[in-house]
């Protein structure tokens, strides 16, 4: 861990004009993104900033953290203004997703992830391909009843899990399963992810301030643009119909699952050559005759 640390604070990128310039564009694309989908925007902010400012994974992805928060709180307050947002709800599924990004990130640190990457991904495709053949009703709200408390809970669960495992945003997972699972209008999907992105984005920030991976300034200005372009966004989302609001959110899925699948692959080969190395050492060794003594 203390070497993957300073491995990201040996990584300085340039601050010049263009830093800054690059930082606004990437939270108004991110901020966009938040508003019309009801997600973080760090599925595209993280990729971003990685090819444009530089940034190594860890530290991208807590900064976009950081920057989702603001993001998510405008967007929210915009969403209950028009009265798309299920508090109740909210506050059940966020309560899961905090202790969900406990265990995600403790799992982290001690299970291989090959596989429960390749699940993921493949569940993502299942997913987006439910949200083309589904029609959201609009309007369409949930009673609160013993099981739908329990399913948000593990709904909750689910969102912390993934985030604290694979870096996926909350919201990717929480919006096709209130519209597929729960029967929930696709708008008061939105509105309710992004509230329960707020306090689950806090706790995953203080845990990175805490390791030193997070570059506050690049942050706030990144969310100070997405909170720019979040209303917008909204207002996006309100106008599109629900027929093209799946198809987009399905898109937005695929991409996920390919910069997924890019990760996966990525990290099969880094595990993979350490273990090639031995093996070739150990034909080397076995070589070698021994020299009687």
């Amino acid at each position: 861990m203390a070497d993957d640390t300073a491995s990201i604070d040996s990584v300085k990128p340039r601050r010049g004009a263009r830093y800054w310039i690059a930082l606004a564009i990437i939270g108004v694309i991110g901020g966009l993104l938040s508003g019309a989908f009801g997600v973080g925007g760090g599925i595209i902010m993280v990729p971003l900033l990685i090819t444009f400012v530089h940034m190594d994974q860890r530290r991208a992805g807590a900064t976009s953290l950081v920057a989702i928060i603001p993001t998510a709180l405008v967007g929210s307050l915009t969403y209950y203004y028009n009265d798309q947002i299920d508090l109740a709800a909210a506050g059940i599924i966020a309560a899961g997703a905090v202790v969900g990004a406990v265990i995600g990130s403790m799992l982290l640190r001690r299970i291989p992830l090959v596989w429960l990457r390749w699940m993921f991904i493949v569940l993502m495709l299942l997913v987006a391909v439910r949200m083309v053949l589904l029609v959201p009703e609009r309007g369409a709200e949930v009673d609160l009843s013993v099981p739908v408390i329990f399913g948000y809970i593990a709904l909750g669960l689910i969102m912390g899990i993934a985030s604290g495992l694979f870096g996926i945003g909350g919201g990717v997972i929480a919006v096709p399963a209130l519209v597929a699972i729960f029967g929930v209008s696709d708008l008061i999907a939105k509105g309710t992810s992004l509230l329960v992105l707020i306090p689950t984005g806090i706790v995953g920030t203080i845990a990175n301030l805490r390791g030193h991976v997070v570059d506050l300034r690049a942050g706030v200005v990144v969310g100070i643009a997405a909170v720019a372009a979040s209303v917008p966004g909204v207002q996006l989302a309100l106008l599109m119909s629900p027929r093209v609001s799946s198809i987009l959110f399905a898109a937005l899925l695929l991409v996920a699952a390919l910069q997924l699948s890019v990760k996966a692959v990525k990290a099969q080969r880094k595990d993979r050559a350490p273990r090639e190395k031995r093996a070739r050492r150990q034909k080397r060794t076995a070589r070698t005759p021994r020299v009687k003594g």
